[in-house]
């Protein structure tokens, strides 16, 4: 199965090793059908520490790194 790979925007980025990356969707509403827009904080592993708040950045799925932490940066686009 292959891993999901989503793009964000770094929300928080004060812990070591780990930023928190909002992921938003547009979703239809199964019986109004109107468009709704979801969000998704995900915590992601940034090795180099890198990543600041405001960047957009690619994650994409990986192992459990700790209790919240299964995602990994892959790279920034400014």
């Amino acid at each position: 199965m292959p891993k999901k790979v989503y793009t964000g925007t770094v929300i928080k980025d004060l812990m070591e090793k780990t930023v928190t990356v909002a992921v938003s969707e547009l979703t239809q509403h199964p019986l109004y059908k109107k468009t709704i827009k979801r969000t998704k904080k995900l915590k992601a592993h940034d090795e180099k520490n890198e990543c600041k708040k405001g960047d957009t950045v690619v994650v994409m799925e990986s192992r459990p790194i700790s209790k919240t932490k299964n995602w990994v940066v892959i790279k920034r686009t400014d």
